[in-house]
């Protein structure tokens, strides 16, 4: 199945003044169960594609298909479910909120859902020992190595068990060994459960972990190969 479906994608922006031409009609596809690195120098354009694939932004010109949703014709509200249902996000920074658990930043998109509170519990505690942090329920992200709040980061993206994870730079304030250690994570996830995985990367070791790698610079894709 086809996760995301981009067309002629084009992306510009205002910068002091400046247009900022971001992607130049970038057209590509990603199917379920990816295992996918765009790789690129800084401005390249790859984490704007992450952004808009995220619906965190909207596109410029082109088509941009979601699941099979066309995001140009989702409206705010429309757009929000999407993300809330379908779509899971680990940031370099992790983007943990301070004051909240272990457990409950990994609980908090089932909050947002309506889920039932039990089986909240449940699901957090499961995907927290998933990651290999049971026992760590209580403590704050301050209490945390980086390493050991990435993998919180992944499993509040798991949660909610999404079509879909993008992780935006996910190594890069980690060092090697723990990077391989989340890498072989995810890609575990990717085999067990089927979940499409969709990095941006400056990190040689993502790319040698992906099964397919796209290159992009000056916000078009210059190569894309399957391993």
């Amino acid at each position: 199945m086809t996760v995301i479906n981009a067309h002629k994608v084009v992306k510009d922006y205002g910068l002091n003044g400046t247009l900022i031409h971001a992607l130049r009609g970038v057209t590509i596809t990603f199917e379920s169960g990816d295992f996918a690195a765009i790789a690129g120098p800084s401005g390249s354009g790859k984490s704007t594609f992450l952004h808009l694939a995220g619906c965190l932004d909207a596109i410029t010109a082109g088509s941009l298909r979601i699941g099979g949703q066309d995001t140009a014709n989702l409206s705010r509200n429309r757009l929000a479910l999407l993300r809330r249902h379908s779509i899971g996000f680990i940031f370099q920074a992790y983007n943990l909120i301070p004051v909240l658990s272990a457990l409950e930043n990994i609980a908090f998109p089932l909050t947002l859902l309506g889920v039932d509170k039990r089986e909240i519990r449940e699901r957090a505690a499961e995907v927290l020992a998933q990651v290999g942090l049971a026992g760590m329920e209580k403590r704050r992200p301050k209490e945390m190595s980086g390493g050991q709040q990435q993998r919180v980061a992944i499993a509040r993206a798991l949660v909610k068990k999404p079509a879909l994870i993008l992780a935006d730079e996910p190594t890069a304030n980690l060092d090697s060994s723990i990077g391989r250690e989340i890498l072989e994570l995810m890609l575990a996830l990717n085999r067990s459960e089927g979940t499409t995985f969709i990095f941006s990367t400056h990190d040689a070791m993502v790319m040698d972990y992906a099964r397919r790698l796209i290159h992009i610079r000056d916000g078009q894709i210059e190569s894309d190969e399957v391993k």
